[in-house]
């Protein structure tokens, strides 16, 4: 999607606002203790109060109206009966519609006195996605945010899970161009003003080789390692995008 008018921008901005609102409600719920199916209640909720409906199960069937992803889980988490506990990282990741407009934004929350690593992969997710959001400008080419993502992950010392990518958003949950988290010169299109995507580094602290689970939606890494996930929906301006879901 590509915003032609204020009114578009307005009812992204509105559904952009909604989306954040819910994650910052359940992360602050996050606690030992907590199921990852209350903790999708608590989003649930927020959403039904702001008349907005979870893409996910609309659009694809998605169990759930949250991905609520721990530790090994990357992306796509089934909420259930998984008891969050001290230490873990919770990603919370939330795609949501209203008035036929989508915004997308995740975040991983580190749960009490999490190690070293824990911690770092869920400051490096953050910090690959400032060093992408100060690429992603009009006139530069999509490999530009990659190439930030994947240069960022590595001078932490972590790697971008390489076949899950950011993406266009807007009209439906996934639109092009796909983002990918890593340089790839085939990733020539070109940012143009108004281009609304998603930047999502998801990264992991081992190999970065994900492994669809049984339930065919959550994604782990292969080895077990930790992963993390960072992401905002953003509009493509001349200057530094516009973040729709901060």
């Amino acid at each position: 999607m590509s915003i032609r008018n204020q009114s578009e921008l307005e009812k992204l901005r509105a559904i952009g606002r909604i989306v954040r609102l819910a994650l910052d409600r359940t992360a602050a719920a996050v606690r030992p203790g907590i199921t990852t199916a209350e903790l999708d209640a608590v989003g649930a909720r927020v959403l039904a109060e702001y008349g907005a409906e979870s893409a996910p199960p609309k659009v694809y069937g998605f169990p759930g109206a949250l991905c609520i992803s721990v530790n090994e889980e990357a992306i796509h988490g089934i909420p259930g009966g998984r008891v969050v506990c001290a230490g873990d990282l919770v990603k919370l990741d939330l795609v949501a519609e209203r008035d036929g407009y989508y915004a997308d934004a995740a975040v991983t929350v580190v749960v009490g006195e999490a190690g070293e690593t824990a911690r770092a992969l869920a400051r490096c997710a953050e910090s690959g996605f400032r060093a992408a959001a100060r690429q992603a400008r009009a006139g530069n080419r999509v490999y530009d945010i990659g190439r930030a993502v994947e240069h960022e992950t590595h001078r932490c010392g972590f790697q971008v899970m390489r076949e899950l990518c950011g993406h266009g958003v807007g009209r439906t949950i996934h639109e092009p161009p796909s983002v990918p988290n890593y340089h790839d010169p085939r990733f020539r299109t070109r940012l143009t003003e108004g281009l609304v995507i998603t930047i999502e580094p998801i990264i992991a602290a081992g190999s970065g080789r994900g492994v669809v689970q049984s339930d065919r939606w959550t994604v782990c890494t292969e080895d077990r390692s930790l992963s993390a996930h960072y992401e905002h929906t953003v509009v493509i301006t001349k200057g530094e995008p516009m973040l729709l879901t901060a």
